[in-house]
């Protein structure tokens, strides 16, 4: 039982994994990554935590380039969480000044690869100089068709399905849309995702194993791969090793 569970969740080490040979033709679409581990990280060294989440920032860049070289449609990063609010004033406050800095460093960069970012969560309540930045980044990448760079910025998946139920139940009252032709492409088509594909594989750094209110109806069918690498530590490496787990997997969506 053990062996079998260790398989499901992947890699468990803490080293750079070596290179993994690729079936070009079997590169997964959309990845979601759930980038956790950057209190850890910088505990483990003695610094602040907000050492951590600066370091964490520089690998997004990394896998950025490395999703682009791999032709990765959709790259999900879980960035900030509806929950995430929770934490300390002065760690929420330098969390929210990273997409500013994070955008201001590798727009150029983001540009000049053809990247389409996009923001997925509630900009409404967030801090004007974060919101202006993200805002900035979408209105000028927004006729790229390069890789789609989604980061879930004060994302909640539950928010985000009781907000499309609102939705929904708007339609039902002004005769829109029937009760009985609700399926789940309608439900679909009103989340924040509704132009982009399911992902088809999910990553969680750090060696916890849930999803954390992250895109549940998206991830219904995605492949989960799981690592004890905290993610300052993930590198291109470990983003191929999970893609070389993927390929291995057979995807039935709830089929023989």
């Amino acid at each position: 039982m053990l062996e079998k569970f260790s398989k499901w969740k992947g890699n468990r080490s803490n080293h750079t994994t070596p290179s993994h040979s690729l079936d070009e033709s079997a590169i997964p679409k959309h990845v979601a990554i759930i980038m956790d581990g950057n209190g850890r990280w910088a505990k483990k060294k003695g610094l602040p935590r907000i050492a951590g989440h600066r370091e964490g920032m520089k690998v997004i860049n990394k896998i950025v380039r490395k999703a682009i070289d791999l032709k990765i449609e959709v790259l999900s990063l879980y960035a900030f969480s509806t929950e995430n609010w929770k934490r300390p004033r002065t760690e929420v406050d330098y969390l929210l000044k990273l997409p500013e800095r994070f955008l201001k460093l590798e727009l150029p960069n983001l540009m000049e690869e053809n990247v389409q970012v996009r923001i997925m969560g509630g900009l409404d309540t967030l801090p004007e100089h974060t919101a202006k930045a993200v805002t900035k980044a979408m209105e000028e990448t927004k006729d790229n068709t390069g890789l789609i760079l989604n980061f879930a910025l004060n994302y909640g998946s539950r928010y985000e399905l009781v907000e499309a139920m609102k939705q929904v139940a708007k339609e039902v009252e002004t005769g829109t849309l029937s009760s009985d032709a609700i399926t789940e492409d309608v439900i679909s088509r009103h989340l924040m995702t509704a132009d982009l594909r399911d992902p088809d594989l999910l990553i969680r750094t750090s060696g916890e194993i849930r999803l954390s209110n992250f895109m549940l109806w998206q991830l219904a069918y995605s492949e989960f791969w799981f690592t004890d690498v905290l993610w300052p530590d993930f590198t291109e490496h470990h983003l191929t090793e999970a893609i070389a787990v993927y390929q291995k997997r057979a995807r039935r969506y709830g089929g023989v």
